[in-house]
């Protein structure tokens, strides 16, 4: 990419993100966009405007998420929200301490060295005014590449500091979280996971064994247990009758709209019954939907009785008095067979994943290995296709492989666009197929709640992308487009690759800048949202309910924003020493990011879960991979330049994995489970009315029903 498409890039890049923050103060002060862009005030019950007014400043978004405190948004969007801004100010604050010293450091005495000429003089080779900035301009053997080794462990060293601040922060606030008065009373305090009850003994009920092991252990504090049952017929028929009863709200509100805009009898709606609606008998919506929910209602009552007499599963949910108990309990060995009784912390009870309960331990294993197997190869293969399109989006290969398309992409304009942005957006594109692939495989390993599927999923996604995106376009794309050179000359694969790496980061500044000016400036403005919602409102929505969950936003969703953050910090801290320039690039991504993901906390996003920072240990861990990473890329290029002290890193290397030890020995047992001195902070018994509240919060909605007998009610 030459310098014009680069400017292009970032130029239009800007441009866009101006008209997406101008359109986002233009629309958020339309009454009919506040359930847009401020649901989550909403929700809680507040004014859509911190200030009370739909005419203040039209930056005065930019004050309210600048001057919100910790506490504010842990009051508005919980714990893992204020431990996700953690991780951003601690990036944040490595690359600004990175840039102080390297930005005025290396960049003059890259600049000022001419191994790029030399090379264009030997080779007929052209290089961009950016290559002559990067380290690849330093000379072999050049006594300047101290200045770099330095900057290495400047870099690590700032990193070593913040993520050590940053896990300590952390720690505390989930002890706060903890001991607060909230938390306190929150079910999962009170309930431990049982999984891989043994079968069930002769004369007794899975109930009553489950209720009589637990009760023999604490008899003082044992309340009772909730077998977990095989759903799957129950929740079919549930969501069946939910369905209809939708539906009934929709053709009711229809009618009602029909009367009041035409003649006063109206116009009864009608359906087809056939596929999709589309086919089929023509019969009155209302009366259709009153007949299918009274047929079911009967239905869905007795198999609600037969699961749970009929369908207990080999888990189950004991609750205790105390939570001092509940979290000894849950950290004991119950069984002197680790496949029997296995005792976890009870997720919160809008995270459970019902049908992962009964799947036994080996089993549990097996899949785990499975999965893993399935990631590893489709991170080679897909390797492949990445590679292939991070050099086949470049000009030169598109005109020599798809020559029908020379002349299109000669033109001048077309090809400071396409060189601007083809090979970014390719890229992007790509990876949005992967997530939800990601997330089914997680959830067959058998994980037992939501909070750690995402946490799982997106450890798969970071290793993913890190491995396929930054390596793979880095290598892949060198070793496409020097194909016949290595052919001619095997033994220059190491020097071809080292040489690459440098010329590279021109593609990842601009990736980076796409990333934080379009993609922050979309997640702003929520045009995309904006547009759908009208869309139903007008056309599909008839009742509150409907135009409700048309608008209702979700959450922050980690498992993709986390390691697609992360790949941008490992892109930059990996070209940080190599290619200072992208430092500032990185340094606005995160800026912004923390800006506008603020402002989004606050206004927009609802949390699904909460798990008190367990998301920290792993981003701790991935930030540490990512600086080790790295410093081996590093050593590596520093091979390449021929410099004789780059034995130097290997201590810096050691150094890491010495420092990510220490940490897990010393923090992360706490994320794990529940120190009973936490736990017993201001600790009293609960009354049975509170536990019969907090038993109640478990119980599946497709089971909740006071009129059966036996329903754990």
């Amino acid at each position: 990419m030459d310098f014009s498409s680069f400017l292009t890039s970032l130029g239009t890049s800007f441009v866009i993100f101006l008209v997406l923050m101008l359109l986002f103060t233009w629309l958020s002060r339309k009454p009919g966009n506040t359930v847009i862009y401020y649901p989550r005030r909403i929700l809680k019950g507040l004014g859509p405007y911190k200030g009370g007014s739909s005419t203040r400043n039209p930056l005065a978004w930019i004050r309210d998420a600048m001057s919100s405190t910790e506490k504010e948004i842990i009051a508005i969007s919980g714990y893992d929200t204020a431990v996700y801004f953690v991780f951003l100010r601690a990036v944040l604050g490595i690359l600004v301490i990175s840039g102080i010293a390297l930005l005025p450091v290396l960049l003059p005495v890259a600049a000022t060295d001419d191994s790029l000429k030399s090379t264009a003089a030997k080779t007929n080779g052209t290089f961009t005014n950016l290559d002559y900035s990067y380290m690849g301009n330093v000379k072999a053997r050049s006594p300047r590449l101290w200045a770099f080794l330095i900057a290495t462990y400047w870099v690590s060293f700032a990193t070593y500091y913040l993520l050590w601040k940053a896990y300590k922060h952390v720690s505390g606030l989930r002890a706060d979280a903890l001991m607060s008065h909230d938390v306190r009373l929150k079910p999962e305090q009170f309930a431990i996971l049982v999984r891989d009850i043994p079968p069930i003994p002769a004369g007794q009920t899975r109930q009553k064994q489950v209720d009589s092991y637990f009760e023999s252990i604490y008899p003082k504090t044992f309340y009772r247990s909730m077998v977990v049952t095989d759903n799957k017929v129950v929740n079919k028929l549930w969501k069946e009758l939910e369905g209809y009863k939708k539906k009934l709200a929709h053709a009711e509100a229809a009618y009602a709209q029909s009367k009041r805009a035409g003649k006063p009898e109206g116009a009864r709606p009608t359906n087809r019954i056939g596929f999709l609606g589309l086919i089929g008998n023509k019969v009155d919506s209302i009366e259709y939907y009153t007949k299918k929910i009274k047929e079911v209602t009967p239905k869905l009552e007795s198999e609600r009785k037969v699961t749970l007499r009929e369908k207990q599963q080999n888990a189950a949910l004991v609750f205790f008095k105390s939570r001092v108990i509940a979290a000894s309990a849950a950290q004991s060995l119950h069984s002197q067979m680790v496949d029997k009784w296995t005792v976890t912390n009870a997720p919160e009870p809008r995270q459970v994943i019902w049908t992962n309960l009964k799947i036994k331990f080996y089993q549990r294993q097996v899949r785990q290995y499975v999965v893993y197997v399935i990631v590893a190869l489709t991170i080679v293969f897909f390797m492949i296709p990445i590679g292939f399109i991070s050099a086949l989006t470049t000009l030169e290969n598109l005109k020599k492989y798809l020559p029908f398309l020379e002349s299109i992409v000669n033109l001048d304009a077309i090809k400071t666009v396409l060189e601007a942005y083809l090979p970014q957006l390719a890229l992007i594109i790509f990876l949005a197929l992967l997530p939800k692939f990601l997330h089914f495989l997680s959830k067959a390993e058998g994980i037992p709640s939501e909070s750690h599927v995402v946490r799982a999923s997106s450890g798969k996604y970071f290793y993913f992308i890190v491995l396929d995106v930054f390596i793979g376009v880095s290598v892949g794309g060198t070793l496409f487009s020097t194909l016949k050179t290595i052919e001619k000359d095997p033994n220059s694969i190491v020097s071809l690759l080292g040489n690459s790496l440098p010329l590279n980061a021109t593609f990842f500044l601009t990736y980076v800048a796409l990333r934080f000016f379009v993609g922050y400036g979309l997640e702003l403005s929520r045009i995309v949202p904006l547009i759908i919602f009208h869309l139903k409102k007008k056309y599909l929505c008839k009742t509150e309910a409907e135009v409700k969950e048309a608008w209702l936003p979700g959450d922050l969703k980690y498992g993709t924003r986390a390691p697609g953050d992360m790949l941008i910090f490992t892109i930059v801290l990996c070209y940080s020493v190599m290619a200072p320039i992208i430092i500032p690039f990185g340094i606005v991504y995160f800026g912004l990011g923390w800006l506008i993901l603020r402002n989004q906390a606050l206004n927009v996003y609802v949390p699904s879960y909460e798990s008190y920072g367990r998301m920290w240990p792993h981003l701790h861990t991935r930030i540490l991979a990512a600086l080790i990473l790295h410093q081996v890329t590093m050593f590596g290029y520093f091979g390449v330049k021929k410099f004789y002290y780059a034995p130097f890193l290997i201590t810096l290397i050691i150094l890491s994995l010495i420092f990510g030890f220490v940490c897990h020995k010393k923090f992360y047992r706490f994320f794990c489970d529940t120190p009973l001195e936490v736990a017993l902070h201001d600790s009293k018994e609960i009354p049975n009315n509170n536990m019969e509240v907090i038993f109640k919060s478990y119980i599946p909605p497709s089971l909740s029903s006071e009129k059966i007998d036996g329903v754990p009610v």
